[in-house]
């Protein structure tokens, strides 16, 4: 029998990159064991877990490329992206205070998953079984809500990683870099570990349900979809693309039903537990009418424009503002149909990013952190093609500033213009340059004489 080739042995260079990254994880096992919250053995546990999520993020780049060099290279970003996270598992937002550490303590208090049923919350049934999850453990739900969300970072990471595999299947560097720039990106690290959010969880499962769709597995892709919308709203701003993908005859029209599917099975054990349907199908409406009252909440958008202090006819405002979301998405979905059947990969993302910048900067009562599918989606977009590398740096710019004005509790840059305070200016001028900028782009795609390999070649 004929001996498998040897791969050659790891460059100095590489080896120098794994010990690095070794070397930056176990110095997080400092600030974990000067934890506040728990005993020394909590805090070793919280140690062991994110090794663990960081040797799960070695294995992803090692699946992913099949190159153990491509792995050991990764693993000096990986070092310093959970060193940066453990430092900032200490801290507590006005968001946890107020309502996590509350609903967490609410389910301990009633039974863990038997409280399901209750009204807990006003986020929607997926997310709430973690809480009851973390309600038996001894650790403290604090650092278990935001190892959830580092989890989901890490899920995220490979899914913009097979995102670049799609379109530069031979180049490994380039589906490496993804990897780490994702989970070094400055909104995905305080997103999760420092702020306490969950966004890494719908927008990690995006990013595999596009990559999913692109690769032609279509029902998985839309089951994946629907999973991603039962843990947030938000994914409902790249929602449409999925029926433009279906226009465009990459999707099959029974693969659509597969959305509903991935959502059902997601809230069926809630159902199960107790939880009347109507709860749950009715979380995201709650959502919205609280939302209502302010057009903006602190996030780079149209209404941003609108001085300090200024007093606008809301009503008329937000519907100005929902009919320009509406139109935006028409004029995309337009697009790739009369492109059916002829929508190259690069084309459908370039559609992708202009709806995840283009629809939360129109739409009305937007949060600073509804820009998260833009930083990454925009993030992997740039890894992949280099010259959209500016599109992705005035997205994380804009949206890096507007995490600041909420983390820091004080904006950012105030500007003073013709006698008015504009508080959210230069983010929402850089945010309205990244939708620029991607429209330019789709439309370069759009023309019939830019084909996927020009491109490839003019990037190359």
């Amino acid at each position: 029998m004929p001996s498998l080739p040897l791969s050659p042995p790891p460059s100095p260079r590489t080896l120098a990159c794994g010990g690095l990254g070794g070397g930056l994880l176990l110095l997080s096992l400092a600030p974990t064991l000067a934890l506040e919250q728990g005993n020394t053995a909590a805090h070793a546990a919280v140690f062991l877990l994110l090794c663990l999520l960081a040797s799960g993020a070695f294995a992803a780049v090692l699946y992913s490329t099949r190159r153990m060099e491509s792995a050991l290279q990764a693993l000096l970003p990986i070092g310093l992206a959970f060193l940066l996270r453990a430092a900032m598992l200490d801290h507590q937002s006005a968001d946890y205070m107020d309502f996590l550490s509350r609903w967490v303590e609410t389910f301990r208090q009633n039974g863990g998953f038997a409280a399901i049923k209750q009204p807990i919350g006003n986020y929607n049934a997926p997310y709430l079984y973690f809480l009851a999850a973390f309600s038996y453990l001894p650790l403290s739900d604090l650092y278990l809500i935001k190892l959830l969300s580092i989890t989901f970072d890490v899920i995220l990471a490979w899914g913009g990683l097979r995102l670049v595999r799609r379109l530069r299947p031979e180049e490994l560097r380039r589906q490496t870099a993804c990897f780490c720039v994702l989970l070094l990106l400055p909104t995905a690290v305080l997103n999760g570990a420092c702020w306490g959010q969950c966004d890494s969880l719908y927008g990690g499962l995006v990013l595999h349900a596009l990559a999913d769709a692109l690769d032609g597995r279509g029902k998985r892709s839309c089951a994946l979809l629907g999973l991603a919308f039962s843990f947030k709203l938000q994914t409902i701003f790249l929602i449409p693309l999925w029926g433009g993908l279906w226009l465009a005859k990459r999707l099959k029209f029974p693969d659509l039903f597969f959305f509903p599917i991935g959502y059902g099975a997601a809230i069926l054990p809630a159902v199960l537990m107790g939880k009347p349907l109507a709860d749950i199908l009715g979380v995201y409406l709650g959502q919205t009418a609280e939302g209502a009252g302010h057009l903006c909440y602190n996030a780079p958008s149209a209404y941003s424009f609108l001085p300090y202090g200024a007093q606008p006819d809301e009503r008329t405002l937000a519907l100005l503002g929902i009919a320009a979301a509406f139109v935006l998405v028409l004029l995309l979905l337009g697009a790739l149909f009369l492109r059916r059947g002829r929508a190259e990969d690069r084309l459908v993302l370039a559609a992708a990013a202009v709806m995840a910048i283009g629809v939360p900067f129109l739409l009305p009562y937007m949060h600073d952190r509804y820009f998260f599918l833009a930083d990454v989606l925009c993030a992997a977009w740039a890894c992949t093609f280099s010259g959209e590398i500016p599109c992705a740096l005035l997205v994380q710019g804009s949206s890096l500033m507007s995490y600041l004005n909420y983390l820091r509790g004080r904006y950012t840059l105030v500007l003073s213009l013709g006698g008015q305070t504009y508080v959210m200016l230069t983010e929402t001028l850089l945010m309205l340059c990244a939708l620029i900028w991607a429209l330019s782009s789709l439309f370069a795609q759009l023309r019939p004489s830019t084909g996927l390999s020009a491109q490839l070649g003019k990037d190359s």
